[in-house]
C-alpha cells in the first residue's frame, strides 16, 4: 500500500512536490499536479504509445451532507474518502482531488475499456461504503466518467476534459453509472459549446422569448395568473428545448443575464392584463443567493408600474438546498414587498416538509408526476391528499401542474385544490397570443 507522501511523490518523478500542488485537505495531489503526471505519462509514450486511462470520479448529491450534518462533517467525509483512495492504489496508479468532492484517477495499465471499468468500480465501490461521522454513518452514490488515451497526438487537458464530458453524460442522465467517452460524447460537447456561444449571442441581442401558460383559479373558474416560460429559437439550431438550453445558461454562468431578460419582457406584457391577474415567474438558484435580488426585482417593477402583490415568484428545493441561509434571507427580503413566494416541484426534491416549516411559502405547486397518475394509481391520489391536509393547515395555497383532461380537474377540485395549469386550460403562448386569449375570456384590461 502507498503511504500519503509516497502518492504525493509520485505526482512528479525527480521533484519535491510544494504545497501549491497538494490538497491541503486529503494529502492527495491538486488537479495542477493531477494533470502535470497525466502529462507526463504522455511524453513516456509517445514514441511507443500505449493506451492508458484516466477517470474522474464525482460524489452524487454531496451537497446535503453539508446542509445536514455541516461543512465539517463534509470535510471529514472527503478526507476518509482520499485516505481510501490513496490506500487502494498500488504503485503505478495515481489519485488526485481534482475539485470539491472529484477525485482523478490515472491508471496507467489500464490498456483497454474493460480494465479501466474494473478499476474505476474498485474505487467506486469504495466511496459508496458508509462514512462515519462522529457517532453517525451516512453513505454517499458515486459516479465516473472515463477517457482513454490511444493517440499520441492527445493532450493531458484534453484527456481529462474527456473524462469529465463522461462524467457530466452519466450525471445528467441521472442514472449512476460508469461511462467511457467516446466520439458521439466529443461530437455533443463541441455541439453544446456552439449552443453556448449562440445563447450567448441570444440573450446579449435580447432574441430569447417568453411565453405564458395560464393558472386556473378553480373557485372562479377564470385564469387568476400566467407563468412565464422561457423559449429559444436558433437561426441554426432551431428551437431548442427549454431544459437544455436553460441548463446550458446554468452552468456557464449564463442564467443571470437570461433571467434579466425574460423578466423585463414579462413585465413589459404584463402591463396590458387587467389588475387582478398575476406573473409567476421563476428565480434560479444563483439569484436565490443573491443579497441583491429583492433590491433588483423591486428596481424592475418599479419601472414598469407593476405592483409588487401582483408578483409571484416560483422556487425549487434544489436551488433552495444550494444555500439554504441565503435563500432564506433573499425570501424574507422578497416577503417584506409582499412579493407571493411559491414551491415548485414539490415532492420531487429533499427535505420537503423541513422546507415547508422554515420558510414563509404562499404557494406549492404539486408536480405534475402526481397529477398524470392521480385517476390509475391510489398511492398518487393518497399523497395529494396528504400536500392538500397539510398545506390547509399551513395556510399555503395549492396548484397543481400538468393537467391534461377534465376527469384530472375535476378530482382535484373534489380533492380541495385551490388552482391548476396544464394543456387542458392551454399550452404556453407568447405575448399576443396571451392578450387574445384574456381578451376571449372577457378579462382584457379596460
Amino acid at each position: 500500500m502507498i503511504r500519503p507522501k509516497d502518492t504525493a511523490d509520485m505526482a512528479q518523478p525527480g521533484a519535491r512536490p510544494g504545497a501549491e500542488t497538494l490538497d491541503s485537505l486529503t494529502g492527495l495531489p491538486n488537479r495542477r499536479r493531477f494533470i502535470e503526471k497525466v502529462e507526463a505519462l504522455i511524453d513516456q509514450r509517445r514514441s511507443d504509445p500505449a493506451p492508458f486511462a484516466v477517470a474522474i470520479i464525482d460524489f452524487m448529491d454531496f451537497r446535503p451532507i453539508n446542509d445536514v450534518f455541516g461543512s465539517e462533517a463534509g470535510d471529514d467525509i472527503l478526507a476518509q474518502a482520499g485516505m481510501r483512495l490513496m490506500n487502494a492504489t498500488n504503485g503505478e496508479t495515481l489519485v488526485a482531488r481534482v475539485g470539491g468532492d472529484v477525485f482523478g484517477v490515472l491508471m496507467p495499465m489500464a490498456f483497454n475499456e474493460s480494465a479501466a471499468r474494473g478499476t474505476t468500480e474498485l474505487f467506486c465501490d469504495l466511496l459508496s461504503a458508509p462514512f462515519d461521522i462522529g457517532e453517525r454513518t451516512v453513505r454517499v452514490a458515486c459516479t465516473a466518467g472515463i477517457a482513454l488515451w490511444t493517440t499520441p497526438f492527445q493532450q493531458a487537458a484534453a484527456l481529462v476534459r474527456n473524462a469529465e464530458t463522461a462524467l457530466y453524460t452519466t450525471k445528467k442522465s441521472k442514472s449512476g453509472a460508469i461511462i467511457v467517452h467516446d466520439r458521439a460524447m466529443e461530437e455533443e460537447a463541441r455541439r453544446l459549446i456552439r449552443m453556448e456561444q449562440a445563447l450567448r449571442n441570444a440573450i446579449s441581442a435580447g432574441m430569447v422569448d417568453v411565453h405564458f401558460q395560464p393558472i386556473i383559479c378553480f373557485r372562479r373558474n377564470r385564469i387568476a395568473g400566467f407563468e412565464a416560460l422561457a423559449r429559444w429559437t436558433d437561426p441554426d439550431f432551431g428551437p431548442v428545448r427549454p431544459d437544455i438550453f436553460i441548463d446550458i445558461a446554468e452552468r456557464r454562468g449564463l442564467i443571470g443575464p437570461l433571467s434579466r431578460v425574460l423578466f423585463e419582457k414579462a413585465l413589459i406584457a404584463m402591463r396590458g392584463w387587467p389588475e387582478d391577474v398575476f406573473l409567476s415567474f421563476n428565480l434560479s438558484p444563483s439569484q436565490l443567493s443573491d443579497a441583491s435580488t429583492a433590491a433588483n426585482v423591486m428596481a424592475a417593477l418599479h419601472r414598469h408600474g407593476i405592483q409588487p402583490n401582483r408578483l409571484e415568484l416560483e422556487i425549487t428545493e434544489t436551488a433552495v438546498m444550494a444555500n439554504p441561509g441565503a435563500a432564506a434571507r433573499v425570501i424574507a427580503d422578497l416577503k417584506t414587498h409582499k412579493i407571493r413566494i411559491s414551491l415548485d416541484d414539490f415532492g420531487t426534491g429533499q427535505s420537503s416538509l423541513g422546507r415547508l416549516r422554515e420558510l414563509p411559502f404562499d404557494k406549492l405547486k404539486i408536480d405534475r408526476a402526481f397529477v398524470s397518475s392521480l385517476l390509475s394509481d391510489h398511492a398518487s391520489e393518497t399523497i395529494i391528499r396528504a400536500i392538500l391536509a397539510m398545506c390547509h393547515g399551513l395556510g399555503i395555497k395549492v396548484i397543481a401542474e400538468g393537467i391534461e383532461t377534465r376527469e384530472q380537474a375535476a378530482r382535484l377540485v373534489q380533492l380541495g385544490c385551490h388552482g391548476g395549469q396544464g394543456w387542458l386550460f392551454g399550452k404556453p403562448k407568447d405575448t399576443a397570443a396571451t392578450a387574445a386569449l384574456l381578451n376571449a375570456n372577457g378579462l382584457a384590461k379596460a
